[in-house]
């Protein structure tokens, strides 16, 4: 079974937006989704990110390695969480991106994992 990312996309200042009830229905359709994914056995791993103002870039130049502090890319939309699930094609996982975009209302982004290749 192939594997594919769900990535969450937020605009910058979108969660401050959301009144408390509004936010703990997020939680909860979230809560519901997630038990939906591992109870059909496609769960490999999900978590929520930080805001972009917390990431530190590391890159190498010149044989030096730099650190520095925010965003690789700046922009209004950002990746603020993701699921990594198992699905028989593509096909499937947009079916759950399907359901993923209205528990969190937002947009998601579906990509396949690149498969290992045996030596």
């Amino acid at each position: 079974m192939k594997q594919y990312l769900l990535a969450v996309y937020s605009e910058e200042g979108g969660a401050d937006a959301l009144s408390q009830e509004e936010m703990q229905r997020a939680y909860q359709a979230v809560d519901a989704f997630n038990g939906a994914v591992q109870a059909a056995g496609a769960w490999v791993f999900a978590g929520g990110l930080h805001p972009p103002n917390t990431a530190t870039v590391v890159r190498v130049r010149d044989g030096d390695v730099l650190m520095t502090d925010g965003p690789f890319a700046e922009g209004k939309e950002y990746i603020g969480g993701f699921w990594v699930i198992k699905a028989e094609d593509l096909d499937a996982a947009l079916a759950w991106a399907a359901r993923a975009t209205q528990a969190c209302a937002a947009p998601i982004e579906v990509r396949p994992l690149q498969e290992e290749t045996e030596d």
